[in-house]
């Protein structure tokens, strides 16, 4: 069975996390949607932009791994973008319309499970809160309509504190606000959860959660949904969770993607490929 999850929102749920900070996931039971297809999921899972790197899915999935049925699959429906405000996510508009194409298609060779959502850096200026419950509410309920799966989770994360540091600071300053109105959401509706971003940290631009903290957000994710309730701070487990997912084993099929990877990259030389993967086989 292969168990789907919808990413949406903006680029914090594409992810930004520099790739080269953290280790690779690679793991044959988590797919991504690729042209309506599943594949093995690679970062950076959601390539809106070139910029695109980690991103919480990975220890979302692999979270999910560490807790289920080792035979069932987990997939990753990524349709997030970056810079994107709520205005841009309305019901009539192609990024709305899209992510209800890519999770009808998933829908038919798996069960969608949840939506994710992080969202509201580009609506934390101009008094965009106000009105933020009232449309994120429009955008889900249509979405859970659309898909017809009403009761389906939501899991919605909250802004970074970092976010008023950096150069670009003026252009969050209300970024507290559009938190209290994602928590007010999160109490207002059904199925929906909180998780908040305390004590992670960003890249040097101060808008984007850096790769470990994509890392620590992703578990908070998880733990989130499968308890069925909001997450106030950090976890206690968080660091041994992480720990356990990049000290996994890796099976056969496992270790040939990754030398494939590498031999696509310029990584290994052919010999060097042709001499490692009979040493796989």
């Amino acid at each position: 069975m292969t168990h789907s999850f919808l990413m949406i929102g903006q680029s914090n749920m594409a992810g930004r996390g520099f790739l080269k900070e953290v280790p690779s996931i690679d793991d044959e039971k988590i797919k991504m949607l690729r042209n309506g297809r599943w594949q093995m999921m690679a970062e950076p899972v959601n390539p809106d932009r070139s910029t695109s790197g980690a991103g919480l899915a990975a220890t979302f999935a692999s979270s999910w791994r560490l807790f289920h049925n080792q035979q069932d699959d987990i997939a990753l429906i990524p349709c997030a973008d970056g810079g994107t405000s709520l205005e841009d996510w309305a019901v009539e508009g192609p990024l709305f319309q899209n992510a209800v194409f890519q999770a009808k298609a998933a829908q038919k060779i798996s069960t969608l499970q949840g939506i994710l959502w992080h969202q509201g850096e580009n609506d934390s200026n101009g008094q965009k809160y106000r009105l933020y419950g009232e449309k994120l509410a429009l955008i889900m309920k249509t979405l859970r309509e659309e898909l017809k799966v009403p009761d389906i989770p939501l899991i919605i994360g909250g802004l970074g504190d970092f976010l008023q540091d950096g150069r670009y600071g003026p252009y969050f300053n209300e970024y507290n606000e559009v938190n209290n109105a994602l928590i007010q959401f999160a109490k207002d509706h059904q199925h929906c959860y909180f998780v908040s971003a305390a004590g992670l940290t960003a890249n040097p631009d101060n808008i984007h959660f850096n790769a470990i903290s994509q890392r620590k957000f992703g578990i908070r994710y998880f733990k989130s949904f499968q308890q069925k309730t909001n997450i106030w701070e950090s976890l206690p487990d968080e660091d041994h969770i992480i720990e356990a997912i990049h000290n996994r084993s890796l099976t056969k099929n496992e270790k040939i993607a990754r030398l494939q990877y590498q031999f696509a990259m310029g990584a290994v030389t052919s010999n060097e490929f042709q001499e490692q993967l009979v040493q796989l086989q």
